[in-house]
């Protein structure tokens, strides 16, 4: 989710940050790196370790360590964009938001099972809600459209596979959206 909202804040509201066009697309390829690739590429290595059975994580205990490392790794990618102050300081205000969503997943997971991709999903919600109210420029309808029919596509899976029970996928998307409606509109208050 990192790599969608950073793609809109980058390329679809060009007003949200000040990052000069020419270092646009290596910011974002580090989002992806660290945020997507890095942490699949990770998770993959546990399986294949045996460290974690499946893919799927359907067990409370399959989830401990791999959203405890992928939390570690959006930290450092937040600290790495904090400490370069001469970039836009949307950009690690906007990492610490999501940060703050995977931490309290990674948290969460340690107890009860909740929905990740719900929690990405409502965090995406939010942002391009919250750019829809404070860039009049953005075209909010489209983007938000796809969101929504994302939403879901994803929670009907997720129903269907059985890999989630209702209260794991309601509350997923409600703490990733209240997570990321609350920080964003902080960052442009």
């Amino acid at each position: 989710m990192p790599t969608l909202v950073f793609g809109l804040l980058l390329f679809a509201v060009p007003q949200a940050t000040s990052i000069p066009e020419e270092f646009k697309y290596r910011i974002f390829f580090l989002i992806v790196l660290s945020t997507l690739l890095i942490p699949m590429v990770t998770i993959i290595g546990f399986h294949l370790s045996g460290t974690v059975k499946s893919l799927h994580m359907p067990e409370v205990k399959d989830r401990k360590l791999p959203f405890t490392i992928t939390a570690l790794y959006f930290l450092l990618t937040t600290w790495f964009l904090q400490q370069k102050t001469d970039l836009d300081p949307i950009l690690w205000l906007g990492m610490m938001v999501i940060c703050i969503a995977v931490v309290l997943l990674a948290v969460v997971s340690f107890f009860w099972k909740i929905s990740a991709h719900m929690i990405g999903l409502g965090g995406l919600l939010a942002v391009v809600l919250v750019l829809g109210r404070k860039f009049p420029t953005f075209e909010v309808l489209y983007p938000l459209l796809g969101v929504l029919l994302l939403c879901g596509i994803v929670a009907s899976s997720r129903l269907f596979l059985q890999a989630h029970k209702p209260t794991e996928i309601y509350t997923g998307l409600v703490v990733g959206f209240l997570v990321c409606w609350l920080g964003f509109n902080w960052i442009w208050a």
